[in-house]
């Protein structure tokens, strides 16, 4: 079924009713069986139907294979015109007229699709934006969606009135009901196309590539961001984006995100920056970036160059985390003037890597993200039911052992924490890229997604019946807020994101930040968190999947990390709880320290997860936590020291980066100032004479 696309069994049998329904009408159709043709096509319109709401999957993958719903309606047109010649009830007039409703409907399904398709492309501007204001360029608006999405239901449509039509037909031995049925088809089909031509008309006029750069420039020119912030990758990559947007936003020069794909403007969270989407390289090369003095890059990606080549500003490579990955250090980071890192540790794993990049180059500005995240307070006394944050990376481009836990460990290690002894809760947060490359990696994930929905229903059987009823009822009052917010949140997503607009409407719309809509949004997640926390049980597990709750709040709720070497530990180190590695390399407790800074204060799991008893004791017991005066000497380490913040230290370092910037730009000047004079003192003594000592009217000059 996966193959097909199709989801449920359901499904299975829809599709199977409408392969046989297509069969029977084609054998009606040649047999001249005029009710069975009736009763199969009305049947498999009916399947079609319920595909198209319940297995878009397998739509989509028809329409692949060239067997879409337009093949499909052709081919019930053609069948209906085969029966009507061999029942020899319309006779040749009903016949002919027939013929020609039929192909007036399948004619105006054609243009209706390929006035849908002119107007989808004319509609699509050269970039999309966010907060910049383009409204000059007399954006109109998109046709209503039901004239142009949902051309399936559409032609079903067609369809069922024109059975009706020849169910009534042979009922009554009359002609003129099909015929009438396949006008009132054709008729409603000719109205759909005359409706879209006053949109193609506004689609054509649309302004070009040329016009919507130069009112971006325009834009640019005006407001002359200092610093971008450049990012390109895929939906579920954003996070990488996002991550850096609230500390660009605390900067005091203006600043701009820049994007190179469509879909990272929807993927991207709220912010009161302006976003520039421009998905063409030539386009981007053309821009007017004069402005701008710093570029801030998130990721190393094959895009970078188009940004690279500029000259006048400083590129500073960001990553998204600091970690012992291979990733941190990587040899492309050569290419930018100067790499950020956390603390001293990146710093020295440039320097032993030995890539390329210069000590000078290379600037300790902290983790602005985690500022914000709760350190552990070592007199607290212990939780009842402690927190377990399992919390692995994904599983890379290879298949190195060591990449990540959850292949090899996961399911063995959940399974412990699961029936551990005493008991602990714990919150599964995987990686966003999680079984995007490996099917084993997607499966141990949903097997782990498997057992603790299963513990959890085994848990919610007691616990609740000893817990005193104003705890219940105030749980009760909560998951009531939580449902309200949750309801609210999708309310300012479909006003912020209006399904009836497309992109070039919401660039028109978006165009300047709206403040009040941007501080609902905050206040209502951060009542969404506070909800869902008081909502859930605190022995209640959790699949944390998704941006919310989001990775720094798991940091808060939890008292130990098990997790990988990745970014996620290193900025756990923050917290100062203990956390665990595990040695799915099968290096060894000794080698496994030496080559990965971040396991000097961690400590160490077996290869498939095992050793998990010592973790847990000392969760109930903090006296057994012998690494907790490792873990404060490793977060200065690896983070930086915790005064004066990362925030500041960050806008201290883009200053710098600016001023630099522009030294860059007056050298330059200079440079072409000097070439100048020296083309123009070339020239004179390239004139006639000049080299026989003669001024410009012949005279002899005798002084040197």
């Amino acid at each position: 079924m996966n193959r097909l696309g199709i989801e449920s069994p359901r499904g299975l049998v829809a599709f199977a009713t409408l392969a046989g329904c297509l069969v029977t009408m084609a054998v009606a159709a040649v047999t001249g069986a005029g009710g069975p043709f009736a009763a199969a096509g009305l049947l498999g319109c009916g399947c079609d139907l319920l595909l198209h709401r319940t297995e878009p999957g397998l739509m989509t993958r028809l329409g692949r294979l060239h067997i879409g719903e337009t093949l499909r309606f052709e081919l019930r047109c053609v069948l209906l015109l085969l029966l009507l010649g061999r029942l020899h009830l319309t006779g040749p007039v009903g016949l002919a007229a027939a013929m020609t409703l039929v192909l007036c409907l399948v004619g105006g399904q054609a243009l209706h699709a390929a006035m849908r398709t002119l107007i989808r492309r004319r509609r699509r501007l050269a970039v999309v934006t966010r907060g910049i204001d383009l409204r000059r360029l007399g954006i109109g608006d998109r046709p209503p969606r039901r004239l142009t999405e949902w051309p399936g239901q559409r032609m079903l449509t067609y369809e069922l009135v024109t059975l009706a039509g020849l169910t009534v037909s042979l009922v009554t031995d009359d002609a003129r009901w099909v015929v009438a049925g396949l006008a009132l088809a054709a008729g409603g089909c000719l109205v759909t196309v005359l409706a879209l031509v006053p949109y193609l008309v506004r689609a054509i006029r649309m302004p070009g590539a040329a016009q919507v750069l130069a009112e971006v420039d325009a834009w640019l020119i005006r407001h002359r961001p200092e610093t971008v912030l450049y990012f390109s990758g895929s939906p579920e990559s954003a996070y990488q984006v996002n991550m850096w947007l609230e500390t660009l936003a605390a900067l005091p020069a203006p600043s701009l995100v820049l994007l190179r794909e469509r879909h990272l403007v929807e993927a991207l969270a709220p912010t009161p920056l302006p976003v520039l989407c421009v998905p063409s390289a030539v386009h981007l090369m053309n821009l007017d970036l004069s402005s701008v003095r710093v570029a801030l890059y998130p990721a190393n990606v094959g895009k970078n160059i188009h940004l690279l080549r500029v000259p006048t500003m400083q590129h500073v490579f960001l990553g998204h985390g600091d970690s012992d990955k291979i990733a941190s250090v990587n040899p492309y980071s050569k290419v930018y003037d100067q790499v950020w890192v956390a603390g001293e540790a990146g710093r020295r794993r440039y320097a032993e890597a030995a890539v390329g990049v210069r000590d000078a180059d290379i600037t300790e500005v902290g983790r602005p993200q985690l500022d914000g995240v709760r350190v552990a307070d070592g007199d607290r006394a212990p939780a009842p039911v402690p927190t377990v944050l399992y919390a692995p990376t994904w599983e890379g481009w290879t298949d190195e052992p060591g990449n990540t836990s959850l292949i090899a460990a996961g399911e063995h290690l959940v399974r412990q924490l699961l029936d551990s002894e005493r008991p602990v809760r714990v919150i599964y947060k995987p990686h966003p890229f999680t079984g995007s490359r490996s099917p084993a990696a997607r499966a141990a994930h949903e097997r782990i997604v498997a057992l603790i929905g299963a513990a959890n229903e085994r848990r919610a059987a007691g616990p609740p019946a000893r817990e005193p009823e104003d705890i219940i009822a105030a749980r009760a009052e909560a998951a009531r807020e939580l449902a309200e917010l949750t309801r609210r949140i999708a309310a300012l997503e479909a006003r912020l994101h209006r399904a009836d607009a497309d992109e070039a409407m919401l660039t028109r719309d978006s165009a300047e930040p709206d403040p009040a809509a941007l501080a609902e949004a905050g206040e209502l997640r951060a009542r969404w968190y506070r909800a869902h926390r008081a909502a859930a049980p605190p022995w209640l597990h959790q699949v944390a999947e998704g941006p919310a709750p989001t990775l720094y709040q798991c940091f808060d709720q939890a008292d130990l990390l098990i997790g990988d070497i990745s970014s996620v530990v290193s900025d756990f180190i923050a917290s100062l709880k203990p956390y665990a590695l595990t040695d799915t390399a099968r290096l060894g407790g000794t080698e496994f320290r030496r080559q990965f800074t971040a396991a000097r204060a961690a400590y160490l799991l077996g290869p498939d997860g095992s050793g998990t008893d010592h973790l847990l004791r000392l969760l109930f017991d903090p006296g057994l936590d012998e690494l907790r005066t490792a873990r404060h000497e490793l977060r200065e380490f690896l983070l930086g020291p915790a005064s004066p913040p990362s925030v500041q230290r960050f806008g201290e370092a883009v200053a710098r980066a600016a001023a630099r910037g522009e030294e860059v730009i007056r050298l330059r000047e200079l440079q072409t100032i000097r070439e100048g004079e020296l083309d123009e003192h070339q020239g004179q003594r390239d004139r006639p004479g000049a080299q026989h000592g003669q001024d410009g009217h012949g005279r002899v000059d005798l002084l040197p």
